[in-house]
């Protein structure tokens, strides 16, 4: 999804090195969170394996956590925009924190699904483009709410599949607070604006045909939708859904090379 970005707008940066921050920050945020997510039965895989490795999660965390610090080091002079990425990927997980304070976050509804959207739109998106010292665009901003509108359909999806371990744990999410009608209609509203900012975007690479593959996605989320809500299996969601949100970066990384 970086190299996407980085593609469409032409953006000159020392790519590795943000990679592997990425991929250690990522690493890093993920297994912190599963580490603190109290276990609830479940049919999922993931759920018992997470379970049954949590000294291997922390081995994980705490690597990735040093590796990230030592490769933001690198990066500190875009100090500023790293850090209003690292406060919103904490501000997901503080729920889950065993202290009151943090605790108090989960009574904030909708707060853990804008997070984990805004988290994967800005360290994908928008901050390629800051750290690279481009000028902002009206297509810039375009593309961001296309790629947070579109994460934010899948998200929507999970916290359908999650309702009953939200609740469990006390997190507050849309789907817990919501009915199920109100869900739908967000859902759509998300998926609409999606369509309309990715097809507002013009000049430079965004021909016609670019558009129609940054849309396929959108597309079968919505085709998805009735058919997630009646299958919760690991495949579904942690390859199908989790893979929607990079597919248009793969159609256009193999239709333009």
């Amino acid at each position: 999804m970086i190299a996407q970005t980085n593609q469409l707008f032409l953006l000159s940066y020392n790519h590795s090195l943000f990679y592997a921050f990425v991929f250690c920050a990522t690493l890093c945020s993920y297994n912190f969170h599963w580490y603190l997510t109290p276990y609830v039965p479940s049919s999922s895989y993931r759920i018992a394996w997470n379970h049954q490795n949590r000294s291997t999660i922390l081995y994980i965390y705490l690597i990735t956590a040093i590796c990230s610090l030592y490769l933001g080091w690198q990066i500190r002079h875009h100090w500023m925009a790293i850090s209003l990425g690292i406060v919103a990927t904490f501000l997901y997980t503080a729920p889950k924190i065993p202290h009151k304070y943090f605790s108090l976050l989960s009574k904030i509804a909708f707060g853990k699904t804008l997070f984990l959207t805004f988290v994967w739109m800005y360290v994908t998106t928008a901050l390629p483009i800051l750290i690279s010292d481009s000028n902002w665009t009206f297509n810039h901003s375009l593309f961001c709410i296309s790629r947070f509108t579109l994460i934010y359909a899948i998200c929507i999806l999970f916290d359908y599949r999650d309702r009953e371990s939200d609740q469990a744990s006390g997190v507050k999410s849309m789907i817990t607070w919501l009915s199920e009608q109100k869900v739908l209609w967000i859902f759509i509203l998300s998926l609409l604006l999606f369509f309309i900012s990715t097809i507002a975007m013009s000049g430079g690479p965004f021909s016609v045909f670019t558009k129609i593959l940054l849309l396929v996605p959108g597309a079968i989320v919505w085709l998805l939708y009735r058919y997630s809500k009646k299958h919760s299996g690991d495949y579904l969601y942690y390859f199908v859904l989790d893979g929607l949100m990079m597919f248009s970066s793969i159609l256009t990384l193999l239709f333009r090379f």
